[in-house]
């Protein structure tokens, strides 16, 4: 019944016939995360950095009743100028496939789709967590519960700024979600590459992180991986500078109302517009490098 709703793009249907490691990435840094044309400029270029590190990029998506696994430059152009794009999460999936709508997979999407199609390792900006005063308004992304129960490797450069990190990692712990910092004893905050928290654990190499990973789902451990890898030194935003700029940002979306999925949009735009600009340089700098780690960790799963 699978193999109705799921369709591979001829690149990574020939890597799964010879057993080639495929790194999954999300759409919703396409369509929602970036404006165009950086986001589908982006895009292009991270799956190249995955070709040349010796793995097959797989950009998932919901477009016309299918999940698409692997996409053509025409579907990435699609994705990056459309506005009729859902943000497709765990809840949405059979609506959109139902439907025939379409839909950029977020984190918790992505690993639902990465799964099923037999993919270890998804690489991706930062994950969603908990959200600030989420105690009122019980905002947590969907991302968490996925990581608890989807056997994926997520590599990211740890959890969005916006959020509240520590309640994150509160969750996280609580679902038995490992969350390695990739040369790193501290989480770091996306633009950034500290925050107040640690990670639990410290991996050196792409070789150790393939294999914390293994020994994870060969115990029958399930559930996902955070490999935190902190955003390349010459791209990073200063931690007062951004903290600033997020409080901002929140509290005009506190005056404007802005609630459930369209907070993190609202507030990643926010950010873009008063850092003028820096915010998304930091944010494609730091989804290259993390495609640079997780092409690296695959290859070594594939062993």
């Amino acid at each position: 019944m699978l193999e109705k709703w799921l369709e591979f793009s001829q690149e990574v249907q020939e890597a799964k016939m010879v057993n080639k490691p495929v790194v999954a990435l999300e759409s919703t840094i396409i369509s929602h995360g970036m404006p165009y044309p950086q986001n589908v400029q982006t895009a292009r270029e991270v799956e190249d950095i995955i070709r040349k590190n010796g793995a097959v990029p797989a950009t998932i998506a919901i477009l016309n009743g299918k999940i698409k696994i692997g996409l053509s430059n025409e579907e990435l152009e699609f994705l990056g100028q459309s506005k009729d794009i859902e943000k497709a999460s765990r809840r949405d999936l059979p609506f959109l496939l139902a439907t025939k709508k379409n839909g950029a997979t977020t984190v918790a999407a992505t690993m639902i789709c990465a799964e099923l199609a037999g993919i270890e390792v998804f690489v991706t900006g930062g994950i969603g967590g908990v959200h600030r005063e989420a105690e009122i308004t019980m905002d947590v992304s969907a991302d968490l519960q996925e990581l608890a129960k989807t056997n994926v490797a997520v590599v990211c450069a740890g959890a969005k700024s916006i959020l509240d990190i520590g309640l994150t990692l509160e969750y996280l712990e609580t679902q038995g979600v490992p969350v390695a910092g990739f040369g790193t004893d501290v989480l770091p905050a996306f633009y950034t590459r500290t925050s107040p928290f640690n990670v639990n654990f410290r991996l050196e190499t792409a070789e150790e992180a393939a294999a914390m990973i293994r020994a994870k789902w060969e115990l029958g451990l399930t559930g996902g991986v955070v490999i935190a890898n902190p955003i390349p030194e010459a791209d990073a935003l200063e931690e007062g500078f951004i903290t600033n700029v997020i409080e901002q940002a929140l509290q005009e979306a506190k005056e404007n109302q802005i609630t459930g999925k369209q907070v993190t949009p609202f507030l990643l735009g926010k950010v873009k517009e008063l850092t003028e600009g820096k915010s998304l340089t930091a944010n494609i700098a730091l989804v290259k490098h993390n495609a640079e780690v997780g092409s690296k960790i695959a290859v070594h799963l594939a062993k």
